[in-house]
């Protein structure tokens, strides 16, 4: 099993928005570039990027889904200026969800969603130890508040390579929050760095399948075991998507396809297409069924 990679959907832009991202942050770049043909929502660009060495993917699917802050992208800056710097280019054309500045968890933090929806938390600590980083904060508000210590748990009792790094609750005097309740949580899945809280306060958005998380798995055998685990609303399982118990998206996919994709044969490349787009769990055999077809 790959790592836990970020996936981003966007209706046209997820080539702009590689291109933007790219330009913005150190140590990136664009991967790959690649398009699949006669989609539900027509041609989709998928984009394969690195931010700060981190691998994301992105696709451009069409207005079915659109960002929202309950995942966000956390970036721990390595000074006050890289916070200001950042904030001042991302905050073009967006929305500000809280104003930079200083707060008692951050000497330098800032909250905004960008000018493509996608929802960013800059900041900096002089404890930090995870400097350099971007981080998918998951935000358990809603029908999901006070979820966020037991979907921690469940995650990395799941996947391999994991562990909860750090747990602060909230203080007594934090209505509406109560102390059992998280406030903040960094944890690794699989070697990827996450963080969670819990929010009592209804912001009115929830997770959806605009913000998922890839998994790429060698076998059957991993795809059915987190098939298994995770997918717990029936009616979202399609083309190897699925939704859990929290309502968080997931992608659980075979590293094959990846190069069954990849091939300059535009027949080989329908017919792979055709096939998982029928499908919910992914097939292994059948992928490689429709691409050495003749």
């Amino acid at each position: 099993m790959k790592a836990i990679i970020p996936h981003l959907w966007f209706d046209k832009e997820a080539v702009e928005a590689a291109e933007f991202y790219t330009s913005v942050f150190e140590q990136s770049r664009i991967q790959s570039i690649a398009q699949i043909h006669d989609t539900p929502s027509g041609t989709a660009d998928v984009v394969a990027i690195t931010l700060k060495g981190q691998e994301f993917r992105f696709i451009s699917a069409g207005p079915d889904f659109q960002m929202t802050p309950a995942i966000s992208l956390r970036v721990y800056c390595s000074s006050k200026e890289e916070v200001l710097y950042l904030w001042e280019i991302l905050k073009v054309d967006g929305s500000i969800l809280m104003e930079v500045g200083e707060y008692p968890f951050s000497g330098q933090y800032g909250w905004l969603n960008d000018r493509y929806g996608v929802s960013w938390q800059l900041l900096w600590t002089e404890e930090e130890t995870t400097v350099g980083k971007i981080v998918p904060q998951l935000l358990f508000s809603g029908q999901q508040v006070g979820k966020a210590k037991e979907a921690i748990e469940f995650y990395t009792l799941l996947f391999e390579n994991s562990q909860v790094d750090k747990v602060v609750y909230y203080e007594e005097e934090s209505d509406p929050n109560s102390p059992d309740m998280l406030q903040y949580a960094l944890f690794t899945l699989n070697g990827q760095l996450f963080s969670a809280m819990d929010s009592n306060i209804d912001y009115g958005f929830v997770f959806n399948e605009a913000f998922s998380f890839l998994v790429q798995c060698d076998t059957r055998e991993e795809i059915d075991f987190l098939w298994k685990k995770l997918s717990a609303v029936p009616e979202a399982e399609e083309c190897g998507w699925l939704k859990d118990y929290y309502g968080v998206s997931w992608q659980i996919t075979p590293v094959v396809l990846d190069d069954l994709l990849a091939t300059d044969d535009e027949k080989r490349k329908e017919r792979v297409t055709k096939a998982f787009l029928k499908m919910k769990k992914l097939d292994i055999a059948a992928l490689r069924a429709a691409y050495e077809k003749d």
